[in-house]
């Protein structure tokens, strides 16, 4: 599997920055090539033709839809990371999230 990109966006950045930091832990342990970057919601444009997966911080839900019609001609999958796996700040269950998307599990 060649690394994937995966673009992790929430409204200020610091505890998406953690959530990136933890799955690239998970996925280094299970030898998983992936590159997770944490940016604001309003960065997703300069990075359409980068990524693999976006996935959206549970307090953005309500732009999830405008950021689906903005990822979907790229055919890049999105979601919201479920509030039980980001208040955790869970690496290992928002890694089975990204290969779920990525249609790798």
């Amino acid at each position: 599997m060649t690394e994937k990109t995966i673009l992790l966006v929430c409204g200020g950045g610091a505890s998406s920055g953690f959530m990136a930091q933890n799955i690239r832990k998970a996925a280094k342990k299970r030898n998983v090539e992936l590159n997770v970057i944490a940016r604001s919601e309003s960065e997703v444009d300069e990075y359409l033709n980068e990524i693999n997966v976006l996935l959206i911080g549970p307090h953005l839900k309500y732009m999830e839809e405008d950021l689906q019609e903005k990822v979907s001609p790229y055919n890049i999958p999105a979601a919201v990371i479920p509030q039980t796996i980001y208040g955790l700040l869970d690496g290992n269950k928002g890694l089975d999230l990204i290969l779920e998307l990525l249609g790798e599990k």
